[in-house]
């Protein structure tokens, strides 16, 4: 390691030099009360920005164990620590000659508190990972600007986000305590028979289309449980709290246009993450295998045994093995389901305004006009009891035009005016007294999810003369070489930083595609890689804009790949 006036000098001297004289500034330099490292240098001021790193150590940081411990605590803390950087990164933003001159930015959270690679905090030390636009005039170096950034601005930025001293408040407790206490919560759904819990007192509706932050402006109604859902439970720091709680098996959220229907099942599918004080959302969660299932035109299939929603298509077409380069609404829908099922779902989210209509119902007056002999799809309502007996898969959906799933709901939970009411027992009178006639075609078993096994040749991540080029387009788009991966229908994805640790996992996950092993156990495999070793394990180098995901994005990623080849396993090899 050098110390810090080896850069000072090597800036002075390359001042005035060409663009490509800055890689004489990579390496690891002293700086008393950190230690800064120069990992990549970008090619010009144009490229992507240079990926730089301080470590702290713990005698110059000053937090304290109870900061960073439990796990809970650690991963809040890192997203604090992150926030806080970004934030004041912002105000040393301003011109500063070409290009991205001068930019130090870092990955920026949203809503959701997510384990990220921007910050690591353990007894040792601190370590924040970043990027910084070397400045430039033109393509000569402008040193003096540079000698200002690594002189003045990180080591002010050090003081401001990495010790304690300087963010220790009750914003940080609150923080750590949010986090702490939702992981406790999402610990005990599965103990007490339920799959999903919203707080009272929440705040479901978020503030626009386009934001997850909550809706302040106008009127905001509280959530409130239906006393005979309520339940209670005990955090380790909040205390007692009640809400909601959908418990175990098939729950109908039903309501008049407008009323929150919608809205409360976007916030039951991003319970699977954890959010930050004041979101509204901090004690809405879901178990941890919970899927939103969607119908998704266009996209392609690879040999998904579909049969147990769709069967004897005409011209012989087989669904046991079912491949498309085009789904339609009801065979996309059939495979999303599938699929998840394969990667271990639990729980499946779905809401009629995205699904396709003849995958979800089939009325009376249909089954009489078209035989089930001429019919290939078995609709969502014929199955959807059975999957829960066979697989133990719950399901919430909404629902608003088909009053038939009354027949199959443990409950039904009515939105008025956003404010929730059970109402399963008028339901179930009220298909008591209206019966529908229509025939169960569901048959006496849900059906075999046959495992799959990916190929590794037809994963190729090349692009050019570049043997690996991954990388995301936005939050529901990937760039595998020379394939885009459209994530546009996988809406559980939080932040773009999951789209690029999910990218890389890909091509991680080709290492365990060895022509025997299932989806579920490569899933498997990597998973227990990156809780063991951290997502640090899926790059080569120090990667500083990695989030957590989850299997089941990854698994829809995989899926997704346009190259995808995949034998069944009850096919000979």
């Amino acid at each position: 390691m050098q110390r810090a006036d080896v850069l000072r000098n090597t800036l002075r001297r390359i001042d005035g030099a060409g663009y490509k004289a800055y890689k004489d500034i990579e390496g690891a330099y002293d700086f008393d009360d950190f230690v800064l490292i120069i990992d990549h240098v970008q090619g010009d001021p144009f490229a992507a920005p240079s990926r730089v790193r301080v470590r702290i150590p713990q005698r110059v940081a000053g937090f304290p164990e109870a900061a960073y411990r439990p796990k809970s605590r650690e991963v809040a803390l890192r997203d604090y620590i992150t926030r806080i950087f970004a934030r004041e990164a912002g105000r040393f933003q301003r011109p500063r000659a070409t290009g991205k001159s001068g930019v130090i930015s870092i990955d920026r959270p949203g809503q959701e508190i997510l384990e990220r690679t921007s910050c690591f905090v353990n007894d040792r030390e601190v370590e924040l990972r970043f990027t910084v636009g070397l400045p430039a005039f033109g393509r000569r170096i402008a040193g003096r600007i540079a000698q200002e950034m690594f002189f003045e601005d990180i080591p002010a930025l050090v003081r401001r986000a990495g010790l304690y001293r300087s963010i220790q408040g009750r914003s940080l407790v609150e923080h750590l305590k949010t986090n702490e206490d939702a992981d406790a919560l999402r610990a005990e759904l599965s103990k007490a028979g339920i799959v999903a819990f919203v707080a009272d007192g929440a705040i479901l509706p978020r503030e626009s289309g386009v934001s997850q932050k909550p809706l302040s402006a106008g009127t905001v109604v509280p959530f409130e449980s239906p006393p005979s859902l309520r339940v209670e439970f005990t955090l380790p720091n909040r205390g007692k709290i009640t809400g909601m709680g959908i418990p175990h098996g098939v729950t109908l959220i039903v309501g008049g246009g407008y009323h929150g229907k919608s809205t409360l099942l976007n916030a039951l599918e991003m319970g699977v993450y954890n959010h930050i004080p004041g979101d509204g959302r901090e004690f809405c969660v879901t178990i941890p295998e919970a899927v939103k299932i969607r119908a998704e035109d266009g996209r392609r299939i690879e040999k998904v045994d579909i049969s147990p929603f769709i069967s004897h298509l005409p011209f012989g077409k087989d669904t046991t093995s079912f491949s498309t380069e085009d789904a339609s609404g009801s065979t996309s829908q059939a495979a999303n389901i599938i699929e998840a099922l394969e990667a271990g779902a639990k729980l499946l989210f779905i809401d009629e305004d995205t699904s396709a209509t003849n995958f979800m119902i089939r009325d009376h007056r249909m089954q009489e006009l078209v035989s089930k002999d001429h019919e290939p799809i078995t609709p969502f309502i014929d199955k959807v009891r059975l999957m829960l007996r066979d697989y133990g898969v719950s399901t919430v959906m909404v629902i608003g035009g088909s009053g038939d799933y009354f027949d199959v709901a443990d409950r039904v939970v009515c939105l008025i005016e956003y404010r929730p009411y059970e109402v399963t027992a008028k339901a179930k009178e009220i298909a008591q007294r209206y019966r529908t006639d229509r025939r169960q075609e569901g048959g006496e078993r849900f059906g075999m999810i046959t495992p799959r096994v990916p190929l590794s040749e037809s994963f190729d991540p090349s692009k050019g003369k570049r043997e690996v080029k991954i990388s995301p387009k936005g939050l529901t788009s990937i760039h595998f070489g020379t394939h885009e991966i459209d994530l546009g229908a996988v809406e559980q994805l939080a932040s773009v930083s999951q789209t690029r640790a999910i990218g890389d996992a890909i091509y991680y996950a080709t290492r365990y595609m060895d022509g025997r092993r299932p989806l579920a156990e490569i899933l498997d495999r990597v998973m227990e890689d990156v809780a063991r070793e951290g997502l640090d394990v899926l790059s080569p180098f120090p990667v500083g804009d990695y989030a957590a995901f989850r299997r089941f994005e990854l698994a829809a990623a995989i899926d997704r790949l346009r190259t995808l080849k995949v034998r069944q396993l009850r096919e000979s090899s």
